[in-house]
């Protein structure tokens, strides 16, 4: 195998070399340790959307913690359909908020499902082999390679298309060769769903212990060469965990695992040539495929490692096909408790921060996943719409089932007037960046037909300002869950969030269709002004952000609504102002991934040391070892109060997206190179990012100089890009361009599949 890994790379490293593709990522940005993890968040992450992997060593055996993504326990949260809006209302403006909190909150925290729920673990008695001297996580391939001291090499990798992981036992000693395999032969370690023995806390936020699931006792079947484990769930539900094993020579020895999910697990016979497990080429075929839709280069190299970590996990998690990313997507906690969480799908900012960075990295078949499924599970949305508020359109729970049902738990936010407006953007922008009419056509405009159609039955024309106005308003998280979380006047998360509902419904109607309804023009006028005095951006009228908070909800028309635009003067004094008074109340309540939000946010500033100090410290503060976020300062709070370890996903996302916010910015008419990187970053270069309107761009900065940038179209269309040098041209002399002087803008009608590349200087 090690041969014909070296073989692919020599191959790759050819095809690179005349395509001139970047090969990222490095070696050096790979994940390498010389023993194991002790901590199941702090694993080598393996995975394919449909399957996870975590790696590391418990009570002195190696420990593979296996999951599915689609393992839940769907049962419907108590109580919860007993909620209505308008009593709700009611309720809060009696000052009677405890009525909701039992109905709505309650049964969130005291019951135990639904829940996400975890698979099953192999482990490994590893002792024979002397102890482990290398642990390396090839992120470029997926493959975890485990050398031990005697020279034995395990390999494991989680098949990036099929459904199936594979390990792989080497340079067995000749005391194996016998193979009583006691070291190579996995045991199978089932979840304590009906142990009497309490799961210990380790600090990562969990659940109960999964025996308060009440499922019945799992079989285990074995034979001399695999098991299989059928575990019961809820209401008839089930799963099974199947793994077979092979001796193929005296010193090698393989074996294959999956998760089936209401269904008998299947594997195929383990064949298996002397040099190549199962399906290598086809894997790594797909990785080499990832890898190749975009790169970066940045001079610094903790920020580089910590992208491509993030890019990798992307490459794990998402599928077209596959859910969701929920909070631990395919890693759900291996500790015996229920997951931080209940591992929901949570849209209160955690799926929509997940997919901020698949668009720009040019990943639209993955970040496919996230409008498939809500396209999915719209009927199901529309009937709680009608449920819920008691009129007819679509809006979203904030937090739901993987069958898109609600769950409750603080239900200013888990079930918000205005989730759906966010989870349009993702609409808005899987269109936008890709240019598909069929999607536009089929599914993008017909979502925004049926939110609209809400959002014009809920809002309200206030009597007194003669614009429109919600019954109640929230603002994630400020107040928490109390009553004051719900404001009776516009907050600006609210407000941001549908105004650019109407901005992006608009431009979609007339790429649709050529033509806006005369109510929508209509409607988007009687939405009032964003409230906003001498400290920027306001929580709401009267409601200054008046201390530390983990959520930037307030300014969500900065970043990711583009509602203000700092090379506007009155845009930018409110910018400005905004920043300041966040950083005035310091960072002592925040999270890991307000510090990856809050890059996004200086960039758009332009603002790019702030923007790096804040990457900087989400990746040296806020991470596991093995590139997680686990929320909490893991440096004893040194930038923040929060020192807790709960593992979600969605910081390490928007990481990634405040990089490409820093090097490239095309949310305006137009494409601009560099807007917000540091100065001290001399050498600097991106490949194939991709903006709205299908242009995948490249270019690349040396010793301070920007030599060329690069853009290709993958549909007809009108560049616009802001010049990034004094004195320019087109390599193509052919190609009529418009200049706007004033701006530095050129304008050229590109068609698809062209390049269009602009140098530095007079030719």
């Amino acid at each position: 195998m090690r041969q014909q890994f070296i073989l692919l790379l020599i191959l790759l490293i050819i095809t690179f070399s005349f395509t001139g593709i970047q090969a990222q990522p490095a070696p050096k940005d790979n994940l390498q340790f010389d023993s194991l993890a002790n901590r199941w968040d702090e694993g080598m992450p393996l995975g394919n959307g449909w399957l996870g992997e975590l790696i590391w060593k418990k009570e002195n055996r190696l420990r593979l913690s296996l999951d599915r993504v689609d393992l839940w326990d769907d049962r419907p949260m108590p109580e919860i359909n007993k909620l209505k809006f308008k009593w709700v209302v009611a309720q809060v403006n009696k000052g009677q908020y405890d009525t909701v909190h039992k109905i709505g909150d309650v049964p969130y925290d005291e019951t135990s499902a639904p829940t996400k729920i975890p698979g099953a673990a192999l482990e490994f008695n590893y002792a024979s082999f002397g102890r482990v001297i290398s642990n390396k996580l090839d992120i470029k391939t997926g493959l975890s390679t485990i050398k031990f001291e005697d020279g034995v090499v395990l390999y494991n990798y989680i098949h990036a298309i099929d459904e199936i992981g594979y390990f792989e036992f080497e340079n067995l000693p000749n005391s194996l060769q016998r193979i009583d395999e006691k070291s190579c032969i996995p045991q199978l370690v089932i979840p304590n769903y009906n142990s009497a023995d309490m799961a210990k806390d380790d600090d990562s936020h969990g659940g109960g212990g999964l025996q308060t699931l009440g499922y019945a006792k799992g079989t285990v079947v074995k034979t001399n060469n695999s098991i299989r484990y059928h575990q019961p769930t809820w209401n008839g539900n089930y799963y099974e965990v199947l793994v077979q094993w092979k001796k193929i020579s005296p010193d090698k020895f393989i074996g294959s695992w999956t998760i089936s999910n209401n269904k008998k697990a299947f594997l195929p016979a383990l064949k298996m040539a002397t040099s190549e497990l199962p399906g290598w080429a086809s894997h790594i075929n797909w990785w080499n495929n990832f890898w190749n839709q975009s790169s970066v280069s940045l001079p610094d190299s903790v920020l580089e490692k910590q992208y491509y970590l993030e890019l990798y996990k992307m490459g794990c998690v998402a599928r077209s096909n596959t859910p969701p990313i929920s909070l631990q997507a395919i890693w759900t906690a291996d500790n015996g408790n229920l997951p931080p969480w209940k591992g929901d799908i949570h849209n209160d900012l955690n799926t929509e921060l997940s997919y901020w960075p698949f668009y720009a990295s040019n990943h639209l078949k993955e970040s496919q996943s996230f409008t498939n499924c809500l396209w999915k599970t719209k009927t199901q949305n529309e009937k709680w719409t009608k449920h819920y508020f008691g009129i007819d359109g679509l809006n979203v729970p904030g937090v739901t089932t993987i069958s898109g049902k609600e769950m409750g738990g603080w239900i200013q936010y888990s079930m918000s007037t205005t989730t759906v407006a966010w989870l349009l953007q993702h609409f808005y922008w899987q269109w936008k960046y890709g240019m598909d009419k069929t999607f536009l056509l089929e599914k993008c405009q017909p979502y925004f037909d049926a939110a609209h159609q809400y959002f014009k039955k809920i809002l309200d024309i206030d009597p007194l300002t003669k614009k429109y106005k919600l019954p109640l308003d929230s603002s994630p998280e400020i107040f928490d869950n109390t009553i004051k979380a719900w404001f009776h006047k516009w907050t600006n998360y609210d407000l941001a969030l549908i105004k650019s509902f109407y901005n992006e419904y608009i431009e979609v109607c007339k790429a649709a269709t050529g033509k806006v309804p005369a109510d929508v023009e209509k409607e988007e006028k009687l939405l009032p002004e964003l409230d906003i005095n001498e400290t920027g951006l306001t929580i709401a009228p009267g409601f200054n952000y008046f201390e530390s908070h983990r959520h930037l909800s307030p300014y969500m028309a900065i970043y990711p609504m583009n509602l203000l635009d700092i090379e506007n003067k009155r845009d930018s004094v409110v910018i400005k102002n905004s920043l300041h008074q966040i950083e005035e109340k310091g960072t002592g309540a925040w999270c890991g991934y307000s510090f990856s939000w809050m890059a996004s946010l200086y960039a758009r500033a332009k603002e790019g040391d702030s923007a790096a100090k804040m990457l900087k410290i989400f990746a040296t503060n806020f991470c596991s070892i093995n590139s997680f976020h686990l929320n909490g300062d893991q440096k004893g709070g040194q930038y923040s109060n929060f020192t807790y370890r709960p593992f979600t996903l969605e910081g390490n996302f928007a990481f990634a997206q405040g990089v490409h916010e820093m090097l490239l910015q095309s949310h305006k008419d137009y494409i601009e190179i560099f807007p917000a990187i540091t100065p001290s970053w001399k050498d600097v270069s991106f490949s194939k990012l991709r903006t709205p309107g299908a242009f995948l761009v490249s270019a690349k900065k040396e010793n301070g100089v920007i030599d060329e940038v690069k853009v290709f179209s993958e549909k007809d269309g009108l560049l616009q890009l802001k010049i990034p040098f004094k004195t320019f041209y087109i390599t193509d002399a052919s190609k009529k361009y418009f200049l706007n002087k004033e701006e530095n803008i050129i304008e050229i009608k590109i068609k698809a599949r062209e390049e269009i590349t602009v140098k530095n200087g007079y030719k």
